[in-house]
């Protein structure tokens, strides 16, 4: 029984941990920059994407806006489905079952 005791307590510790981790990741902002600084875009730690800048230089200045917010709709299209695809890549490796409340993988 100490041992269940012990096994116990370091899954608690494991899941506060990855708590933890999950809250750094939520609050960790990343930009990453390509045509020398003529996009950037901006995740979250988890893969988000929080902003988008287009420089005037690659599109009509009164689109940019407009194009922003198609890519920034087309990503939050894509990261939906690799949400959906892991969602069921989980449940076949675990066989249907669904991981204990509260605890998520960092993904």
């Amino acid at each position: 029984m100490k041992n269940i005791a012990g096994l116990m307590k370091q899954a608690q510790q494991m899941q506060q941990k990855m708590t933890e981790m999950q809250a750094k990741l939520d609050a960790a902002e990343v930009v990453g920059v390509s045509g020398a600084g003529l996009v950037q875009v901006t995740l979250s730690g988890k893969g988000a994407m929080k902003r988008i800048k287009v420089d005037p230089k690659l599109a009509d200045p009164a689109e940019i806006d407009m194009l922003e917010d198609l890519i920034l709709a087309a990503h939050a299209d894509a990261k939906g489905k690799i949400d959906e695809l892991t969602d069921a890549e989980m449940k076949s490796a675990t066989g249907g079952m669904s991981l204990p409340a509260g605890l998520k993988l960092p993904f």
